[in-house]
């Protein structure tokens, strides 16, 4: 069925009683063109894109919860492009483009919604790294600007500056949008499931099956299915899932937590950005304030963190908007963020013939769709997009890294 206007007046009609399921509930087949592991943003995405783009309809989508459950909804919804290194910028460019057609790909509201980010610079050294930034991303279409401290208070009427790192201007970067995380693993399901591919929920992966030509297989929670082209969209235990096939990424996991207040009429239109403090707030949709900082400082594998990056978020929020002082903590999550050596993604084919990889390193939500075309384009031609021959495994064991700044918050 078709979403669209009529569609929804003739079923208000009836109570809103004859709705179809929005995806088929599969059980899996003995034997699949091509499994996807990993039902979020990117595995889901993976497999509409393989049958959409490519024909290859055979597909199962294998997630071990329920989808969208991992870290597709545990992040702040913020789609952004201010990364420095070519490559980097070129892709997040491209991956930012495509989600404004992405309601229309799917037949589905992902409820975009553009807002614009106005980061807040409060020492020299930020104003030196922002011109650097405005500069290079202009390189590559990105539109950044930096604002005067009187443009900065119009577009920020709320802010204050403190004494001890007292501002001295502001980037503007009007491109920026956040879309409804768990609509766009529900869309990207719902399409799949239209074209044929099998979304397979509560199917664990316990081991990836091999012979001496590749992957064979993978035995799971509800049994053993065979094929010969695996793709892992896994985000926060992709090395395990990769071990299984021998395969051993560069990465490492730490929580990055978010926290959000209780709602409030709308106050705040961009996504604020507090450079020297590294902290970052927006408002969403349903008048929350959704905030976040740096990752965790160690490896763990919790979706909970620590007290300590909490209070020290809201400690540095207030020092720029103390009008926010009587607002209250609403609720608190952490997502398992994986991080290679360079801060940069892994899209890539293994050692492994028949296994590819997608681990998000500082792309995560905001390269959704694109990450998940070129991972399907990977998967169906063998061979990588020139958009991200960069983001190759080889690169770790060439020492051609791409030491991107833009995500060194993280670490």
């Amino acid at each position: 069925m078709k979403y669209s206007a009529l569609n929804l007046a003739w079923h208000a009609l009836r109570n809103h009683s004859g709705w179809p399921p929005a995806w088929r509930h599969a059980h899996p087949k003995p034997s699949y063109d091509v499994i996807i592991i990993g039902g979020g943003g990117h595995g889901l995405g993976a497999a509409f894109y393989l049958a959409s783009q490519h024909n290859i309809n055979n597909v199962a989508v294998l997630e071990k919860g329920w989808l969208g459950g991992g870290n597709t909804a545990r992040n702040t919804m913020t789609i952004r492009d201010n990364f420095l290194y070519p490559e980097n910028a070129r892709f997040h460019r491209a991956a930012v483009e495509s989600w404004h057609t992405l309601s229309n790909d799917l037949n589905f509201n992902i409820m975009l919604s553009k807002r614009g980010m106005t980061t807040v610079l409060m020492s020299d050294r930020d104003l030196s790294d922002a011109k650097r930034m405005v500069n290079t991303t202009s390189l590559f279409g990105a539109e950044h600007r930096i604002i005067t401290l009187e443009e900065l208070q119009q577009r920020l009427p709320l802010v204050e500056s403190p004494k001890r790192l007292p501002i001295v201007g502001g980037i503007h970067h009007p491109d920026v949008v956040i879309a409804r995380h768990d609509a766009v693993s529900w869309g990207y399901a719902r399409a799949a499931s239209k074209l044929g591919v099998d979304i397979i929920e509560n199917c664990e992966v316990t081991d990836i099956l091999r012979d001496a030509q590749g992957v064979t297989g993978v035995q799971t929670s509800q049994g053993k299915i065979t094929t010969r082209k695996i793709g892992m969209a896994v985000s926060g235990h992709g090395k395990q899932v990769a071990a299984m096939a021998d395969v051993c990424l560069p990465i490492e996991t730490v929580p990055l937590q978010a926290i959000v207040s209780t709602p409030v009429k709308p106050i705040l239109d961009n996504v604020v950005v507090l450079r020297g403090l590294n902290t970052y707030f927006m408002q969403s949709d349903k008048g929350e304030l959704v905030m976040g900082s740096i990752a965790e400082p160690y490896p763990s594998y919790s979706q909970r963190g620590t007290p300590q990056i909490p209070e020290a978020t809201i400690a540095a929020i207030l020092q720029v908007f103390p009008v926010f002082e009587r607002m209250q903590f609403m609720r608190q999550w952490a997502g398992a963020l994986d991080i290679t050596y360079d801060n940069s993604p892994i899209i890539s084919k293994t050692e492994v013939d028949g296994f590819y990889v997608d681990v998000a390193g500082s792309g995560g939500f905001k390269t959704t769709p694109l990450a998940a075309m070129m991972h399907a384009d990977l998967i169906a031609n063998n061979r990588p997009d020139p958009l991200i021959e960069a983001y190759g495994l080889e690169r770790f064991s060439s020492g051609r890294l791409i030491l991107e700044r833009a995500s060194y918050g993280n670490r």
